[in-house]
């Protein structure tokens, strides 16, 4: 597995179904690339965040609208899902979401996702008892290959999230980033209620796994792979679930090609502890 690498060679945006592109310039000599459509949202990437525009979409209404066009009236709200996998398949990142049955073809989450550079192909759809799940295997358009950037797997995260406030407003209040855009906020108090959780095990002999659970927000993805790389631990791959108001992510790590061993177990759980603090916050045991 190749090391996630922080250097960024651009600086990412996106809205969602648009057909229009912007190319503006900003002090510092960088430039954003945005694709903007209407009263649409706007993500705007740059190296270590991930900023955003606040745009308020109409309070939710039964029946529920999907992408796909029909409607249904349920009254109880799924707790929306987003996955990102890079262990499961070795050439493609797989992204699986799942919003109970309300989930439409997902039509314009793909051409959003391609408008970031992507090769998107639909893998498969699978009905459980926790409604139905998509799936899609997404490459770069450039190389073929999966995506590594932590920056674009950032930008694919909130893409696919934003698309889903837009199409589904009802699931703002599952969401943390419904605090930021969504139709309505969510009850809990994001920051606060929900504690934080580190963990780092052993995986045989060339690396370890780190779980980390947390509140999600926006950029959390990029900062975490900076936190971890900062103490020159690399991360070989992993898995990022955004599940409601939780962000979980397992990444295997190593440091020099080896497990990481007990006093840089404690020393990467201490780094992100403190980024991550919180009121309540766990003591991870090892």
């Amino acid at each position: 597995m190749a090391v996630v690498s922080m250097a960024a060679a651009r600086i990412y945006g996106s809205c969602f179904g648009s057909k229009s592109v912007e190319n503006q310039c900003f002090p510092g000599g960088f430039s954003v690339r945005r694709f903007c459509s209407g009263a649409r949202p706007c993500l705007f990437y740059s190296k270590g965040r991930v900023s955003y525009t606040t745009v308020k979409f109409p309070h939710a209404v039964a029946p529920t609208a999907t992408e796909g066009g029909n409607s249904s009236k349920i009254d109880t709200v799924p707790t929306p899902k987003v996955i990102i996998d890079q262990d499961s398949d070795p050439d493609a990142t797989i992204v699986e979401v799942t919003f109970g049955d309300r989930l439409g073809a997902l039509l314009d989450t793909m051409h959003a996702l391609k408008n970031l550079g992507l090769n998107v192909a639909k893998a498969n759809v699978y009905l459980d008892s926790s409604g139905k799940h998509n799936k899609f295997a997404i490459t770069k358009a450039s190389t073929g290959r999966k995506v590594e950037d932590p920056e674009l797997l950032e930008a694919i995260r909130l893409t696919i999230i934003n698309n889903l406030l837009q199409y589904h407003p009802e699931s703002s209040a599952q969401l943390a980033m419904g605090v930021a855009f969504g139709a309505e906020p969510p009850k809990e108090k994001v920051d606060v209620d929900i504690a934080t959780h580190i963990h780092v095990y052993d995986d045989g002999p060339d690396r370890s796994l780190l779980y980390v659970e947390t509140a999600d927000r926006p950029g959390l993805l990029v900062d975490l792979v900076r936190i971890i790389t900062d103490i020159n631990v690399a991360v070989e791959s992993g898995e990022f679930d955004t599940e409601g108001l939780l962000a979980k992510a397992k990444f295997h790590v190593s440091y020099k090609g080896k497990a990481i061993i007990k006093p840089l177990q404690q020393v990467l759980a201490n780094s992100l502890r403190y980024f991550l603090r919180r009121p309540i916050t766990e003591e991870a045991s090892f």
